[in-house]
């Protein structure tokens, strides 16, 4: 049976929360909390398996209180629910400790989905986020654009594992003057390794046919 605190400042909010994961089996909220300080307390003493923290409420930022909670109970779980579905947010509450992150403009069973996945030790955002983060993602400039035209001969010849020697003969160009390409090309894609550019290469499907 996994134990959950909720920490929100809003009673409704609370209750049908509660009343969606205790329809789950093995779920159980041992407390309800209303404020910061009363959500510390809680946690410190019951020791939850997780915690369903509010990011605004009466006592303190949830922000911080995700540092504070780990601190007393450093094994529990904790999902923020806010009302707050930008940055800095997000990534802040992430880099705090936070394992999932759920909006509340979400359908409510997103909450329990989200729970779960948490609880068997995965990272979880709800589908707003990560559809907004897909189509960043689709809308973002592909990082090949940024080459130029001798730069991406000599990527795709990498990628595909040739010397630098050999990729000189067959560009009819100096060495020196393909660790030079080589250079701005792994700046320009973010790349350390060959292996990075047959992956980038791979992903786009530019293999296909190359020796």
């Amino acid at each position: 049976m996994y134990s959950i605190v909720l920490i929100d400042d809003h009673a409704i909010v609370r209750e049908g929360f509660k009343r969606l994961i205790e329809q789950e089996s093995g779920i159980e909220v041992v407390a309800e909390c209303a404020s910061a300080e009363e959500g510390l307390q809680a946690v410190s003493r019951l020791r939850p398996d997780l915690v369903a923290l509010d990011l605004t409420m009466p006592g303190g930022s949830g922000l911080s209180m995700i540092e504070r909670l780990l601190e007393c109970a450093p094994q529990c779980q904790i999902v923020v629910l806010s009302m707050h579905d930008s940055e800095p947010y997000i990534s802040e509450a992430l880099r705090r400790g936070a394992s999932g992150y759920v909006t509340k403009g979400v359908a409510p069973e997103e909450l329990v989905a989200g729970l779960r996945i948490v609880m068997q030790g995965e990272r979880y955002l709800s589908s707003d986020l990560r559809q907004r983060e897909q189509e960043r993602l689709a809308s973002a400039p592909d990082p090949l654009q940024r080459l130029t035209a001798r730069e991406r001969d000599v990527f795709m010849l990498l990628a595909v594992g040739h010397s630098p020697k050999r990729i000189a003969a067959e560009l009819g160009i100096g060495q020196k003057t393909v660790y030079i390409h080589r250079a701005s090309v792994m700046s320009k894609l973010v790349a350390t390794s060959e292996l990075d550019l047959y992956r980038m290469a791979m992903e786009r499907g530019l293999l296909g046919g190359l020796p």
